[in-house]
């Protein structure tokens, strides 16, 4: 779990550090293209068949893939606008809108754990992203929707996804990944017209820039370390207690701090950690309530 969350971390600082020398749309195309292709030649190679690529229930699996694609888009498209902890933190406001979304659609009450939770969460987020600046820019809302797109997915992961191959599923976000780039890559190139609008905002309104070969790289890198990651995650919860995990999920936050500083020289302030700090407490909060939740069922 704690490699997962290294490696995961490590992977969206190289998105964010290869923002310059390519845009949203040819990075993910190029990274999901590896991704698919590494899914396609190295199960096999473990015995694994190729039919474990399937969803069995494609619709859902669809309808989860694409709040992926829309969290990630929300994530990472303004990448060379934040720092990598302040894209992290938004990320990881998730737990707000799992309680939430819990609240209003499985009609579970608002405990004081869970309304808790929520009061950490959104201060933490406040605290981190600062609002009330002079230098606000809504570009720091987006890893807030990310965030909210990322629930989206657990509450259809969770509820209609559970017995799902995570290579299926994987595949298939590889596969929508690269539909959606194509899509950004036509749209962008040959409908936005308006190049003032392209020199403000080059990573998300050019679609296909020159490619070279740093970005390239980096793709490929990329690539490796995101599919790895996922798959220490998936074996992670295969071998042991979720109930005993969940709290290690927000170790990214950490990690997402650590290779800011290493990669972009970047830290937080202190109101920033303290942001953190609460953030961190109200994920572990979402979990002890949800793990009281299981134990009153069994």
């Amino acid at each position: 779990m704690i490699s997962g969350g290294f490696l995961l971390a490590f992977q969206d600082s190289l998105v964010k550090y290869a923002a310059e020398w390519t845009s949203f749309w040819q990075f993910q195309t190029l990274r999901s293209i590896f991704n698919l292709f590494l899914l396609v030649i190295v199960p096999p190679l473990f015995g694994v068949k190729l039919s474990k690529l399937l969803p069995k229930n494609i619709i859902m699996v669809i309808f989860r893939t694409l709040f992926l694609v829309l969290c990630m888009f929300f994530f990472f498209c303004a990448a060379p606008k934040l720092t990598v902890a302040e894209m992290a933190t938004g990320l990881y406001t998730y737990p707000i809108f799992v309680v939430i979304f819990a609240f209003l659609f499985l009609k579970e009450k608002i405990t004081f754990l869970k309304f808790s939770a929520l009061v950490f969460g959104v201060v933490g987020a406040s605290f981190v992203l600062k609002p009330w600046s002079a230098d606000f820019s809504f570009f720091q809302i987006f890893p807030v929707l990310a965030g909210f797109f990322y629930a989206c997915n657990l509450f259809v992961l969770r509820k209609f996804c559970s017995n799902e191959s995570p290579l299926a599923m994987t595949a298939t976000v590889a596969l929508f990944f690269i539909f959606s780039g194509g899509f950004g890559i036509i749209f962008t190139d040959y409908f936005i017209i308006d190049q003032s609008i392209k020199e403000k905002m080059p990573y998300i309104a050019i679609g296909w820039p020159e490619l070279t070969t740093f970005a390239f790289f980096i793709a490929v890198i990329a690539s490796f370390f995101n599919l790895t990651g996922n798959l220490c995650l998936v074996r992670a919860y295969q071998s042991s207690e979720s109930s005993f995990l969940a709290p290690l999920d927000f170790i990214y936050l950490i990690f997402a701090i650590f290779w800011g500083k290493i990669i972009f020289d970047t830290l937080p302030d202190l109101l920033g950690f303290f942001g953190i700090f609460l953030i961190l407490i109200s994920g572990i909060l979402v979990t002890i309530q949800a793990n009281r939740l299981k134990n009153e069922v069994v």
